[in-house]
């Protein structure tokens, strides 16, 4: 049996096929208004080999002369990102056991040769809020470990419609995609993968609290 690090959860086949379906037209129309895009590392502008875009008020973007931070406009239209389906807000609230609303969906899509090394989520300002992970597609390779990149991994493979939380204390737990199984789903036209990633940015303004008890006045 495979034990995963304190705080992952992997929740396979949680989305049924009609879900999936529905939100595979989502991206669509997400990709018809934010194109996706090639990310470059930092400081070498390597480009990713996935191609990305994002949905949510603010989206997540890399390259070489600004490296990795959140932005509310696309890097190439210069756009707003368009909203987050319901659908991916409302798996947010069964899944996240957080009250505050995500900020953030990162759309990655996957051709058979693209791969995620390991990396941390570590460019939100609240680490309290989980990091929600929807599949849909093909079949990856994916590996977590610690939140050190000492630590052991653990690999598994997710297929379309798994889910994975990494939340509490696996929040900030290494985790990358080390391959994909190509033509091992028919939900993709032309076959990939998709990833959909849920984050919250910023932390939450606290609420004001008011006197109304009107003593002292």
């Amino acid at each position: 049996m495979l034990v995963l690090p304190k705080g992952v959860r992997h929740m396979p086949a949680y989305l049924p096929r009609t879900v999936q379906e529905a939100l595979v037209e989502a991206v669509r129309g997400i990709v018809q208004q934010a194109p996706l895009f090639v990310p470059a590392m930092p400081r070498t502008g390597k480009e990713m080999s996935v191609r990305m875009t994002n949905c949510g008020p603010l989206g997540w973007v890399t390259d070489k002369e600004g490296g990795y931070r959140y932005q509310p406009t696309h890097p190439v239209t210069g756009l707003p990102w368009p909203p987050i389906p319901d659908a991916l807000l409302d798996l947010w609230r069964q899944l996240s056991g957080y009250r505050h609303p995500p900020e953030a969906c990162l759309v990655n899509f996957y051709t058979p040769d693209a791969k995620m090394g390991l990396h941390q989520d570590r460019d939100e300002a609240d680490f309290s809020a989980p990091v929600v992970s929807v599949s849909l597609g093909d079949d990856c390779l994916f590996r977590v470990g610690q939140t050190t990149r000492e630590g052991g991994t653990k690999s598994f493979r997710l297929k379309s419609g798994d889910v994975v939380v990494l939340g509490g204390e696996g929040r900030l737990s290494f985790h990358g995609v080390d391959r994909i199984y190509p033509s091992t789903s028919a939900l993709l036209k032309n076959g990939g993968r998709i990833n959909l990633t849920l984050r919250r940015v910023t932390k939450p303004i606290p609420a004001a609290t008011n006197d109304v008890s009107g003593e002292g006045r």
